[in-house]
């Protein structure tokens, strides 16, 4: 049985683990184990029994605006709602908190789409995402994510 829970800073080495081979190929961004705490708060994991099988945060940009970020599933965990359900919890978190969108940017276009999110030009993101986080990717500046928004 799948469980969901907000991390815990014991949560962090688990996290860096199941997210280094993501990290390795380029799709998902490094975080440092201090900014993985810094943000702990914003992270929502899914167990089976004592065994992180997945995560995402849900990172605050402005009072009306949240990022679904960092997402990831371990590999054989995948096409079983798992990620649904984590997202599903982060937009109720956003919702709770008062933000009017929540964005993506991604590779998995149809997975954010089958919950809602729509295509929007990444020319519309926020300058403070580019800087803050794009520009540590090794792709930038030719970025292949599609970026989606989703009004809540």
């Amino acid at each position: 049985m799948i469980t969901y829970k907000k991390a815990s800073l014991n949560d962090i080495a688990a996290m860096q683990e199941l997210i280094k081979p993501e990290v390795d190929a380029g799709i998902i961004l490094p975080r440092s184990n201090d900014e993985i705490a810094t943000n702990i708060r914003s992270y929502m994991l899914a167990f089976d029994e004592e065994k992180l099988v997945g995560f995402c945060a849900l990172h605050v940009h402005s009072p009306a605006l949240a990022e679904i970020r960092s997402l990831i599933i371990r590999e054989e965990y995948r096409s079983k709602g798992i990620g649904s359900k984590i997202v599903k919890r982060c937009l109720e978190e956003a919702k709770g908190l008062g933000l009017k969108q929540v964005l993506s940017l991604t590779y998995k276009q149809s997975f954010f789409e089958k919950l809602g999110f729509m295509e929007i030009p990444k020319e519309s993101l926020p300058d403070h995402k580019i800087w803050a986080d794009c520009i540590k990717c090794k792709h930038f500046p030719v970025c292949n994510e599609i970026s989606l928004i989703k009004n809540i």
